[in-house]
């Protein structure tokens, strides 16, 4: 690229103090705003690197002004930005070339107007377009449920730049993590995932299916890496960056090791010993945050059959019974949020779609 790289948190926020912020001082000095990254990209995770330049990446920047304010001067900012900003920020251009397909490309251009990718909006329509939640009522299990924890990652993880209207931080915070109860369900059915298929192993291997053991193997991994999030009260991004915050977390370095003698073992048997140490360490890992009464870490035999687990419904029903709040109580005890209903990215990537599935909770 043109100039040496900078994290595009980074970058964004020079482009808010070098630019934005003295434009709008200048231009509209009366008029209260916040600035943020909070919507979409691997910078705003902080997962970004010098290759992450070539699409969907640079100066960035959305403009929060209240509902009045939003009508009122949403289209003059915009084509005052045009005019105004400069070309460049830090060496890396501001205006991105058309079209903007995978969230557009910077490109060198030295005459106005420029193509600028500051987005505005308000903190009303940036929560509906981005999370599919109206913040002005309170938020349903349906509503939290249909939510993909990647996109709650993303809001978590960016940066708010500055918050003249005074309710922006206040609203992130509002997604800090799920309610008590419903952090019980997900981590109920999370265990209920792990419960479902946990004898497979064995039982593939044991006829000579290796292949088939090996793809439940990776299955089980990536159900106990989701559960690690939720113990760790840690939104799961999506699959590209999955395994890089996994390794953030606090209990990746037992993990990690046994893992990769999972995907390494070349016989069921030795497979399904090391998923049973990775169990273990789950088991003293719930136990510690002492959410239901002590649950004996152990695994034994799938009943006369020589297949070790952990027996893990035991979890989900300990999980289950603690749970206090009659909305969270009625819901279908064995479906979970919408992670856990599919991994289908179309699905995932659209959160229209995604709360459509509120009926399956309501």
């Amino acid at each position: 690229m043109m100039t040496q790289f900078i994290p595009g948190l980074k970058l964004s926020e020079y482009f808010f103090d070098e630019a934005i912020r003295p434009i709008m001082a200048d231009s509209f000095p009366q008029l209260p705003y916040s600035a943020a990254r909070l919507d979409y990209g691997s910078d705003v995770l902080g997962f970004d690197t010098p290759m992450s330049m070539d699409h969907g990446w640079g100066p960035r920047m959305t403009l929060f002004l209240s509902p009045s304010d939003h009508t009122s001067y949403a289209e003059a900012i915009k084509a005052h930005f045009a005019h105004h900003l400069p070309f460049e920020i830090h060496g890396f251009p501001t205006h991105f070339g058309e079209p903007l397909e995978d969230g557009g490309k910077m490109a060198k251009k030295e005459s106005y107007p420029i193509n600028h990718m500051v987005t505005i909006t308000t903190p009303e329509d940036f929560f509906i377009a981005n999370l599919g939640v109206d913040i002005r009522h309170p938020i349903t299990p349906a509503a939290w449920l249909t939510i993909p924890q990647q996109r709650l990652r993303i809001v978590k993880s960016g940066k708010i730049y500055y918050d003249g209207l005074g309710s922006l931080t206040q609203l992130r915070q509002r997604f800090e993590w799920y309610p008590h109860d419903l952090w019980l369900y997900l981590m109920a059915n999370q265990w209920r995932r792990i419960d479902q298929e946990e004898p497979f192993v064995g039982r593939t291997g044991s006829v000579e299916d290796d292949l088939g053991s090996r793809l439940i193997a990776a299955r089980l991994i990536r159900d106990m890496m989701g559960l690690c999030f939720l113990l760790e009260k840690a939104f799961a991004p999506y699959s590209k960056w999955f395994g890089s915050a996994f390794n953030q977390l606090q209990i990746a370095p037992r993990l990690l090791p046994i893992f990769k003698d999972i995907l390494n073992s070349q016989h069921w048997v030795d497979r399904q010993n090391h998923l049973a140490n990775a169990y273990l360490i789950l088991g003293e890992a719930h136990n510690t945050l002492a959410l239901t009464p002590n649950i004996k870490t152990e695994v034994t035999n799938f009943y006369s059959r020589p297949f070790l687990v952990p027996h893990a419904g035991r979890y989900v029903e300990a999980l289950l019974e603690q749970i206090k709040d009659p909305d969270v109580k009625a819901l279908p005890r064995m479906l979970g949020g919408v992670d856990q209903i599919s991994d289908n990215i179309d699905l995932l990537e659209n959160i229209e779609r995604c709360q459509s599935l509120r009926v399956l909770f309501e």
